[in-house]
């Protein structure tokens, strides 16, 4: 086997664990929000809420689409959802945390979807125009995810005293998790390098410049950059969230595997 094609196989590898960090983030995350289906604070939020949760999903299946004609055919889209264990994941750990009250399903849902915006915009640019024509269309829907989830930080946090309060105490208690985000591993360079993956230093830049802005708006505490971050999602090492989320998303699955009609 040549030098050339070790190369060409290792990114290929590169690029199958990235798409999944997507798609896994995407599911598990709209998993989170489709748990408040008739427990919104409101009809318009639930509905809302519902509609993120379709977009999520909708964008999870095309990226495991293309990660499974990576894997060779081996496995399917299904299959990739439902069929691995918590350790085979490779989202990130902010989307697994619970809902919380209605500030922290925010504050959440606002880190993610930064993160996910500014990534989206760096994907639609890339030479696999597989991968730009997924991140295009998704691009359309997190814009609105992202618009909608800042608003309710700002919203709550320059809201009520009660309400800032919570966003406060929202904020303060995922701002661990959301390092993992911005912090590159060698999938990450590897891809950035060949164009496939956000540039790191940007995308950290992108995102901490939004955050940051959007916080002090919402006369919330900017958080600092030399926090501790727990990290781990990426690589398969998740909190113990993860299998409770699995466990009721995958019954169905695993209790009838392959099950074609009802």
């Amino acid at each position: 086997m040549t030098e050339q094609t070790l190369q060409q196989n290792s990114q290929q590898q590169a690029l199958r664990d990235y798409l999944l960090r997507l798609g896994d983030s995407a599911l598990i995350i709209s998993q989170r929000l489709c748990e408040l289906c008739g427990k919104a604070p409101a009809v318009e939020e639930e509905m809302a809420l519902m509609n993120v949760a379709l977009d999520l999903v909708g964008q999870a299946r095309n990226w495991y689409d293309y990660a499974a004609e990576l894997e060779g055919g081996t496995r399917d889209a299904d299959a990739l959802a439902f069929r691995r264990d918590a350790h085979e994941y490779r989202n990130l750990l902010i989307v697994e945390q619970p809902n919380g009250d209605y500030a922290v399903t925010m504050a959440r849902q606002f880190f993610y979807d930064t993160w996910h915006y500014f990534t989206l915009q760096a994907l639609v640019k890339s030479p696999d125009e597989r991968i730009a024509g997924i991140a295009a269309k998704a691009l359309k829907e997190v814009t609105y995810h992202l618009r909608r989830s800042s608003e309710w930080v700002k919203r709550l946090g320059d809201g009520t005293e009660e309400s800032h309060q919570r966003m406060e105490v929202a904020i303060e208690s995922l701002w661990r998790f959301t390092g993992e985000m911005i912090t590159p591993d060698a999938v990450d360079t590897q891809l950035a390098a060949a164009g496939l993956a956000p540039e790191p230093q940007q995308l950290a830049a992108d995102w901490k410049g939004l955050v940051k802005e959007v916080l002090t708006e919402a006369t919330l505490t900017v958080q600092p950059d030399d926090a501790w971050m727990q990290l781990g999602g990426k690589k398969g090492v998740h909190t113990e969230h993860l299998g409770f989320i699995l466990a009721e998303m995958q019954f169905l699955q695993r209790a009838y595997p392959d099950a074609k009609t009802w």
